[in-house]
């Protein structure tokens, strides 16, 4: 098979472990294809870590699972260095964060400490334990699960967390027919368990190539900008996005671009992503009623295309 048919087989296997979402999981391939990290917010029981393990397993990668509380300590991450009587000396041990895919269960249920943990890893791709730099396995991804904020036991993620999540989604309800397909048929985490390898981290490495050479023309990207210039008019929202966030949505219009089978970015790409690589880094100012998301799709109608 060919890049395109694995994508596309990729796509088909995963939307039979979570029905009724096809979207939500584009944007997710999408997500990785471009180098990002992911955040699942929903409530408990709508499938965000069954998609998860789904993911890094048909991906081929290295993966590893932390459920994030409130005495999680960031060493519980990032490894500790232990004195050994036979070596005569310290061992560092490391931590699960050292995967190919990071799954934090429940990001938010951990102190404020622990999440900023993380911080160094998802931006460089290394993390410094007691004056060390040490690097992390390549490709490197967070899938980080999260309850919402009303919740007992969770803690708002800081700002400068929420900007190294490439994506933020939103999984929801299932509809009646999908629901009647996860009622009737098998168990979600069996089939995960069942599922084939169908891509190697080489074969993702090379795809994320690829998606970068994805070409976005110069109205494209006018466009583009005439939307980062709207986030920062202060009509629509109290701060507006910074440069790191304008290459993210670049990235991720690529890789959707990418997705549909072509070697070009048009508009409807950025449309597509935009409220998902976006709202979660915006507050929208107080007179507009709106959550982020609609405030962004808001916006989205009253900037006029190309």
């Amino acid at each position: 098979m060919n890049a395109k048919q694995k994508i596309q087989a990729l796509l088909n296997q995963l939307n039979t472990v979570i029905v009724g979402k096809p979207a939500q999981v584009q944007d997710c391939v999408a997500c990785l294809l471009a180098g990002g990290h992911l955040l699942i917010e929903d409530v408990p029981g709508v499938g965000k870590t069954t998609l998860a393990h789904a993911l890094s397993r048909s991906f081929g990668l290295q993966f590893s699972r932390v459920q994030f509380t409130a005495d999680l300590m960031p060493s519980d991450l990032t490894g500790v260095s232990i004195y050994e009587r036979q070596k005569e000396s310290f061992v560092f041990h490391p931590g699960p964060v050292f995967a190919q895919v990071l799954l934090a269960d429940e990001i938010n249920r951990a102190s404020p400490r622990t999440q900023s943990a993380l911080l160094e890893a998802m931006e460089e791709k290394q993390v410094t334990v007691e004056g060390e730099t040490r690097p992390l396995p390549l490709p490197f991804f967070v899938i980080a699960t999260q309850n919402p904020h009303d919740q007992l036991g969770t803690y708002s993620l800081p700002e400068s967390q929420l900007d190294r999540f490439h994506m933020r989604i939103s999984l929801g309800y299932p509809d009646r027919a999908a629901e009647r397909l996860l009622l009737g048929g098998s168990d979600r985490r069996d089939m995960v368990d069942r599922l084939e390898t169908l891509l190697t981290p080489h074969d993702l490495l090379e795809l994320q190539h690829e998606v970068l050479q994805v070409h976005a023309a110069e109205p494209l990207l006018n466009y583009l900008q005439d939307l980062i210039a709207a986030t920062r008019s202060g009509q629509w929202f109290l701060q507006g996005l910074s440069p790191r966030a304008g290459i993210a949505v670049m990235r991720a219009a690529r890789a959707q671009a990418f997705l549909s089978g072509r070697d070009y970015v048009a508009p409807d790409d950025v449309v597509a992503v935009l409220p998902q690589t976006a709202a979660h880094r915006l507050v929208p100012v107080t007179s507009a009623g709106r959550g982020a998301v609609e405030q962004v799709r808001a916006m989205l109608e009253a900037v006029p295309l190309p």
